[in-house]
């Protein structure tokens, strides 16, 4: 059995000390990605009140994520080379400490809005981060730290957005509920400093590589829609699923528990998937099952939305295990950690510009038809794309392989 001190960037077993600190880094950076998002879903209504929002700045503040996630996830390589990708982990994770941690102090919306761009600048940045970290580190056991990363992102999600309303009720104040998850981007930063303080992690750079070369190959080409295509599910899912359910006669309380229900399946997927990509080759497979699991929701959503709620939200949610599912495939896909940071940056950033039209035109599509087949029917083709992709990004084959022979040498 290989010594799990050793990583692909050292010629000598790391002390296991590091390892941990990496492992402890990985994991809590992953439960901190999403908190900054997650946590105001809860209470907008009461953020917009306090602050004097218009709809207008409503809107805004809940495409920011979209936004940024695009934005800082394309600039991620960049800043990768200028200084590293374990000082930028940390400066990410500060980043999401300072603007969760003021912005509820902010007394103007301008304000809270900036504040929140610099909290969803260093998510943005982990995100593209995470994966190459992963691969750098530890390239033999890319399946069991990816399960620990994509499982404690989802811990994060939910805490953050099942926590809100309970802490907001207890202190009696909304900026408190919000603040508070900002001590945990605080202690998420403390591994990455301490791993600073052992000195250079990587024996070399790999040579850079920019979106324009990802998107001359057919595996970043493919990457973008599988990504693109599941982050517009899921925005979908998020923004409209409960209202779906509450217009076809169930109750704000009961709609709400399926939606929690739904996303609360990511979790033990997200526990298990990253694990058994890792065991094979050929990732068509898992494609195939979620998108059977999607159809199939979607098929009892069309006929009988109501008498099967529990059964169809259960095959919509185990089919948004595409999330994990493309998570792994930036590591899978991939030969270097260089290759992986630039096929996630590439796929992340287009595809939440992707994700963020999809609450927009299945809404159109339900004030223009009247119902809510021709949305359904969206939902079915994007799925049906994801399929498409996900079937050519499942064949065996790495994304090295089709660029230049130099660009998986290291930097001089």
């Amino acid at each position: 059995m290989e010594d799990p001190s050793r990583t692909d960037d050292a010629a000598a077993p790391r002390p296991r000390r590091v390892v941990w600190l990496l492992v402890a880094g990985i994991a809590l950076g992953a439960l901190n990605l999403r908190t900054a998002i997650t946590s105001i879903g809860p209470l907008l209504g009461e953020v917009t009140t306090g602050l004097h929002m218009s709809g207008a700045l409503a809107g805004v503040l809940t495409t920011l994520p979209v936004l940024c996630f695009a934005l800082f996830g394309a600039l991620t390589p960049l800043l990768i080379r200028r200084f590293g990708e374990h000082a930028l982990m940390a400066a990410a994770l500060l980043a999401i400490a300072v603007g969760v941690g003021t912005r509820p102090l902010a007394g103007d919306a301008w304000l809270f809005l900036a504040l929140s761009t610099i909290a969803l600048a260093g998510g943005a940045i982990g995100n593209v981060l995470l994966p190459g970290l992963v691969k750098q580190h530890f390239p033999h056991r890319v399946g069991a730290l990816t399960t620990v990363y994509t499982t404690f992102l989802a811990l994060g999600s939910t805490l953050a957005a099942a926590g809100t309303v309970p802490i907001e009720q207890v202190s009696g104040d909304w900026r408190i509920s919000l603040g508070v998850f900002a001590l945990f981007a605080l202690v998420a930063a403390v591994p990455w400093l301490l791993v600073l303080g052992h000195g250079p992690q990587r024996a070399g750079s790999a040579r850079p590589l920019g979106p324009g070369r990802v998107l001359r190959t057919a595996t970043g080409r493919w990457s973008v829609l599988f990504f693109g295509t599941q982050c517009t599910i899921a925005y979908i899912v998020f923004g409209w699923y409960a209202e779906m359910l509450r217009d076809s006669g169930m109750s704000a309380a009961a709609a709400g528990l399926a939606l929690s229900y739904l996303t609360a399946l990511s979790i033990p997927l997200s526990m298990a998937l990253p694990a058994l990509m890792a065991r094979t080759r050929d990732h068509r497979g898992f494609v195939a099952v979620f998108f059977g699991s999607y159809a199939a929701g979607v098929a009892g959503l069309w006929t009988a939305p109501v008498e099967g709620v529990w059964l169809w939200t259960t095959f919509i949610g185990v089919g948004m295990a595409t999330f994990p599912l493309a998570l792994t495939f930036f590591a899978v896909r991939t030969r270097t950690a260089a290759g992986t940071a630039a096929m996630s940056a590439t796929s992340q950033s287009i595809g939440y510009l992707m994700g963020g039209l999809g609450p927009f035109l299945f809404g159109l599509l339900r004030e223009v038809s009247g119902g809510w087949h021709a949305p359904l029917a969206l939902f079915l083709a994007l799925a049906a794309l994801n399929l498409v992709a996900g079937m050519r990004l499942g064949r065996p084959g790495h994304l090295e392989d089709e660029l230049s022979p130099e660009a998986s040498r290291p930097a001089r």
